[in-house]
């Protein structure tokens, strides 16, 4: 029955048959359901049925171990009665359950709104198949699925215009390698007539310049190979990081499948003090509950302080999510939102809302009027101090950009504090706007000339140093303060370096002085 199951599941899957489909919608279940849920009528078996089998068989076979025999005539029962009286009335809630899970798996399905699933209800933990607006890949990851894909036989990808491929992580291309990583999806894109291919010269960082773009709105369903998709939580989308083999099965198919995860409430009150952004929203929140407290469970932010925050602040904190675990960071759609929107795009957003029973997980409260500048310390975003707690600390060189923090607001955020001063004398620092239009931008309102003069070099659109690519790598024992979002060992270059994250106004400011500070210390 299970081999049955499993068989009629793949073939939704992989034949896409319409009438096996329809019959599965039907029951309230598709392919993905029943290839999971029927695994449970086996492991119910194994779990709960042989484990009892094997004390009365081994009873039954065995006359070595005489404990095994006695133990059977202590239940009263010889080794058959212990198959039969024992071992069957436990395995049956396994069972039982087992089938349930098949063929009722619709009685978890009233609680929460289906977003990705057409509109229909879910319930944490369902496993769904969900229609993609958006799959995204870079210079590193893109080759990776290309390969996949040819790998497989596939020559066909499910649509010119709903897939993304940004050449950002190595571009300007550093060595041989990067340059013919870029080439193959170079010559893919021309291939395939894919519309959205990003090189040299249109070009900017992912995450930032797909909103920009208008390529990313509210109500979309969007992977990406590259951990940092869950910024787009911040127009109101369900975006999430996957492998490039899953990139590649989206590329194909227009689909993917998702386990659906369960929520943290995260509720924002207040709005932020002089010198403090949604950087420091998101560093405090991780320093709250660790890298690992929000795995595989969604953030959804709201409350009054929502509305308080800028869309770049947004950005920036959805695109953090997945630093403390997060399937995806997620923002109420409202007319800031609907406004950044406006003019990118002909489509039509799609407001989702939580439901006004929805259970979560757990509720957290945070109060921006009480937070202050925050930094992350190596080698982990959680291992936050705020910089009032922080004793001199030199550093060697400053990053201000990434797809956290290189958006117009953040070079403003920098450009504020760098006016009229300079850069500490044996301080790198290193300015990258994230997309062309932001670089155009910052020379339209004189931020370049700011950031010149005080002694920084600007840089073309790059994630470059921010993984330890190029454009800012670290020796033996330097130190960093960074706008990116990581900090692991060796992240921007030697494992014995160290880098901590902070915000575009503490950056700066450290800049200055040579050492990790705040704006408000240079009063």
């Amino acid at each position: 029955m299970n081999f049955l199951l499993r068989t009629i599941a793949w073939m939704s899957l992989l034949e896409d048959n319409g009438l096996i489909n329809t019959v599965l919608r039907a029951l309230g279940f598709n392919g993905v359901q029943l290839m999971y849920n029927s695994g449970a009528v086996l492991l119910g078996m194994v779990y709960n049925f042989l484990p009892f089998m094997v004390f009365p068989i081994y009873t039954l076979l065995s006359k070595m171990d005489y404990r095994l025999t006695e133990a059977a005539a202590d239940l009263g029962c010889n080794s058959w009665q212990t198959l039969w009286k024992v071992t069957m009335p436990l395995s049956i809630p396994g069972i039982v359950s087992g089938i349930t899970m098949v063929f009722m798996p619709s009685v978890t399905t009233f609680f929460i709104p289906r977003v990705l699933g057409g509109g229909n209800t879910m319930m944490f933990g369902d496993l769904i198949e969900a229609k993609l607006d958006l799959v995204l890949g870079n210079d590193v990851t893109s080759p990776v699925a290309i390969n996949e894909m040819a790998k497989r036989g596939f020559k066909d990808v499910f649509s010119t215009d709903k897939i993304a491929l940004v050449m950002d992580h190595f571009t300007p291309n550093k060595d041989i390698k990067s340059a013919e990583n870029v080439k193959q999806v170079r010559l893919f894109a021309k291939e395939k007539g894919i519309k959205n291919f990003f090189d040299v010269g249109k070009m900017g960082i992912e995450h930032a310049l797909l909103p920009e773009s208008g390529l990313v709105i509210s109500g979309d369903a969007v992977i990406g190979a590259d951990s940092h998709t869950c910024t787009y939580g911040a127009l109101g989308a369900f975006s999430t990081g996957v492998g490039s083999t899953d990139m590649a099965a989206g590329m194909i198919s227009g689909k993917a499948w998702f386990k659906v995860p369960s929520a943290i409430k995260v509720v924002l009150k207040g709005t932020l003090p002089e010198f403090v952004s949604g950087k420091d929203v998101i560093l405090h929140l991780i320093g709250k509950i660790g890298v690992d407290g929000a795995r595989y469970r969604s953030l959804e932010f709201t409350g009054d302080g929502v509305g308080a925050l800028s869309m770049d602040d947004r950005f920036c904190i959805a695109n953090m999510a997945i630093e403390c675990g997060a399937k995806n960071g997620i923002f109420p759609v409202d007319d800031k939102t609907l406004e950044y929107i406006s003019g990118r795009t002909d489509r039509q957003p799609r407001i989702f809302e939580a439901d006004e029973d929805a259970e979560y997980d757990e509720t957290i409260e945070i109060d921006l009027n009480n937070l202050k500048p925050t930094v992350a310390f190596p080698h982990l975003p959680e291992n936050t101090h705020t910089v009032d707690e922080i004793e001199k600390i030199d550093i060697d060189q400053v990053v201000i950009g990434s797809c956290t923090n290189g958006r117009i607001e953040d070079m403003r955020a920098a450009a504020s504090v760098l006016k009229g001063r300079k850069v500490k004398d044996g301080v790198r620092v290193i300015v990258i706007p994230a997309t062309q239009k932001v670089y155009l931008q910052c020379i339209k309102e004189g931020l370049t000339e700011i950031f010149v003069e005080a002694g920084a070099v600007v840089s073309t659109p790059t994630c470059g140093p921010c993984l330890g690519g190029h454009m800012g790598i670290l020796a033996k024992g330097e130190r960093a303060v960074s706008t990116t979002n990581r900090n692991f060992v060796g992240r921007m270059g030697h494992p014995e370096s160290e880098v901590y994250l902070a915000s575009p106004f503490v950056a700066a400011a450290s800049a200055v002085t040579g050492y990790i500070c705040s704006p408000s210390q240079l009063r």
